[in-house]
């Protein structure tokens, strides 16, 4: 858990030194540095910021760099050092490190904020992120295979691009990379669909507490990307000269996904011929069950709460996980504080849902920083935490209330 944290430069914050709780409370109008406060504890777990890849983005105007420090209630310190063209410094305990990965087994942070709200119309990479998110903290072996898969794999499209007619040389290179490619990802999957497994139960939980009425109805599938059955270097081969002429690979781990699906056990009509037909051949006159993306059925408020839902079961599955025989990296225990970051949750989330939210938050083993346009939410806030942090921004200036 965050006990101190230090920000410098970042957008409108100028120098910040607060002390947190667990539970805090940023209060302030548009565009006073809420969210940037929320964003640097981002930047310092996941080393990028959730509103924008460059850091020139995000470094306060005149200046050459952001950074921001936090110390735990271990004592131990965490602290990230990002200027203009993207150097980064990392550092854990004052010592130097040179991989981001190191400082996120440290700091988990799950982030709900607006622009979460419309994942279930986009792409597969958010969804496939909030999967391996879970992997990642959870699997110890994940990262290292998914970075050499990544690695592989840019290589690959990169050799993809440059012409359609490869040389023998090019061809051998591209098998051996394809091997590495397989063997990368039987892992991965494995990893993946394992985590996914035991994820299903929780969603099934957060969907009962914030979705009642659809709890039959809504369900988690998990695609992998290729045909598990089948090695993926010799998918790869049979699909060499399509993937040549689109420049790119288009199977493997990196087109994984996650889809919600709705199940609507409603029986349709039949006209009076059809019914009989059925009859005469004793077929059942109820179609059977349908199924389709949830995103195509629920309303805007309905995905919001089914989001919330996704990202709420994952805590409690990291939180109560059994750890590997494994379970201690670079001597520090994995079991550490998750801290949420909530964005202006009273904009997208109606009453109920944000009171089912933060009492789920307040039962659990991990701290809390949000940000919120009013003081309405305050008297929750106070009858579900002891002693939450409450905090004014105008203009940049952080002042506890």
């Amino acid at each position: 858990m965050i006990e101190r944290l230090q920000i410098s430069h970042l957008r409108n914050l100028t120098q910040v030194n607060l002390q947190s709780a667990a539970c805090n409370v940023i209060i302030g109008a548009n565009g006073s540095g809420k969210t940037s406060l929320l964003e640097a504890i981002f930047l310092l777990s996941r080393g990028k910021s959730f509103r924008h890849h460059q850091p020139k983005r995000y470094i306060q105007h005149h200046q050459n760099m952001v950074t921001v420090h936090a110390k735990l209630n271990d004592s131990s310190t965490l602290a990230i050092q990002k200027q203009a063209d993207a150097t980064t410094l990392l550092r854990l305990n004052q010592a130097t490190v040179y991989n981001q990965s190191i400082l996120t087994e440290q700091l988990p942070t799950l982030l709900i904020d607006p622009s979460t709200m419309d994942m279930l119309e986009q792409g597969s990479a958010s969804r496939r992120q909030l999967l391996d998110w879970l992997v990642f903290h959870m699997k110890q072996g994940f990262h290292p295979q998914w970075v050499a898969y990544q690695r592989l794999l840019k290589q690959r499209n990169s050799l993809l691009k440059k012409s359609r007619h490869l040389t023998q040389v090019q061809l051998a290179e591209l098998k051996s990379w394809d091997k590495g490619l397989s063997s990368h990802a039987a892992l991965i999957h494995h990893y993946r669909e394992r985590i996914f497994t035991e994820w299903q139960p929780y969603f099934a939980e957060s969907i009962e507490q914030l979705l009642p009425s659809y709890a039959e109805q809504l369900s988690l599938s998990y695609n992998a990307g290729y045909d598990t059955s089948i090695a993926l270097d010799v998918q790869l081969n049979e699909r060499l000269e399509q993937d040549l002429q689109l420049g790119y690979t288009r199977i493997g781990n990196h087109r994984a996904d996650v889809h919600v699906h709705w199940h609507s056990d409603d029986s349709v009509e039949m006209n009076n011929e059809s019914a009989s037909t059925a009859l005469k051949n004793d077929v059942s006159t109820k179609l059977p069950t349908l199924k389709e993306q949830a995103a195509n059925v629920l309303s805007r408020g309905e995905k919001k709460l089914l989001i919330t839902a996704l990202r709420l079961s994952q805590l409690p599955l990291l939180l109560n996980a059994e750890q590997d025989i494994d379970s201690q990296r670079d001597g520090f225990n994995t079991r550490v504080t998750p801290v949420v970051l909530l964005d202006d949750i009273t904009a997208e989330l109606d009453g109920r849902a944000i009171e089912i939210l933060l009492s789920t938050l307040s039962q659990l083993p991990c701290q809390v920083f949000m940000s919120s346009l009013t003081d309405d939410i305050v008297p929750m806030i106070q009858d579900l935490w002891s002693n939450p942090n409450m905090f004014h921004v105008k203009q940049g200036n952080i002042q506890p209330l």
